[in-house]
């Protein structure tokens, strides 16, 4: 990897976890949607990073908040979405075996319809939504974990609604996070996809991921909230839009 890739990897590892820290959620899409834009490195490889970096984020965030875990919303997320984990993660090398093409414009989908989900304001619930509804979007997390090491935007829009602290919606979502990155990882070594050489270089952005956790937390921007869910959209719109439609314009040119 040269100077130029490892200089960009580290700035979109910054800007990953700045906005991780501020916003909830957002880390893997846009380390994602970045690396696949620049080419960094492969997509693939990308995944992994990810996940890595997610475990590294969660291990800062839970050292404390782990007892605020909501674990009645926790324990049906997990369970189905470890499953569809393996699912996405399937899917992941169908799409791979068939096109780059395809699997950049699937990525550039997701970014931009999390994205979206941002400008809508999660509506609060009075009740407690039913037990299924976790299964159903822990499902969703899990599928998207698998093919992207991206579990995040419906589960969080589900999440917010729900008659919770803030808090432990956070936590909670950060412990799904991190358990769904490491079992993607054993999953990855098991698989026996092991990443090249030139990977262990991206390893240099774990410092970078904790000193900008550490930043975003100690002095956050003098922004609110809702301005900063419109940089995220903003972020997140440009990065999907950028990265699916060159290789939809692509494959539309391979049929046609």
């Amino acid at each position: 990897m040269d100077l130029a890739s490892l200089g960009g990897l580290l700035l979109l590892a910054a800007i990953a976890a700045y906005m991780q820290t501020l916003t909830g959620f957002a880390f893997g899409l846009i380390m994602m949607g970045g690396i696949g834009l620049t080419g960094v490195i492969p997509l693939r490889e990308a995944a992994i990073l990810v996940s890595v970096l997610v475990i590294v984020n969660a291990l800062q965030v839970l050292r404390r908040g782990w007892r605020d875990i909501a674990m009645a919303e926790f324990i049906p997320i997990i369970l189905s979405s470890l499953v569809f984990l393996l699912v996405g993660y399937w899917l992941l090398g169908i799409l791979l075996a068939a096109s780059l093409h395809w699997l950049k414009l699937v990525l550039g989908a997701v970014i931009v319809l999390s994205s979206l989900q941002l400008l809508l304001k999660p509506a609060p619930l009075e009740q407690r939504s039913s037990t299924g509804s976790f299964v159903f979007f822990g499902a969703i997390a899990g599928l998207m974990g698998g093919l992207f090491s991206t579990a995040g935007p419906p589960l969080v829009y589900h999440l917010y609604r729900q008659p919770l602290k803030a808090q432990a919606v956070r936590e909670t979502l950060v412990a799904v996070f991190a358990i769904n990155a490491l079992i993607r990882l054993l999953t990855v070594a098991a698989a026996g996809n092991m990443p090249s050489a030139n990977f262990w270089w991206s390893l240099t952005t774990i410092p970078v991921v904790i000193g900008f956790t550490f930043l975003a937390k100690r002095w956050p921007p003098p922004l609110s909230p809702a301005t900063m869910r419109r940089l995220a959209f903003l972020l997140l719109f440009l990065s999907g839009v950028s990265l699916g439609a060159p290789a939809l314009l692509t494959l539309i040119g391979d049929i046609s």
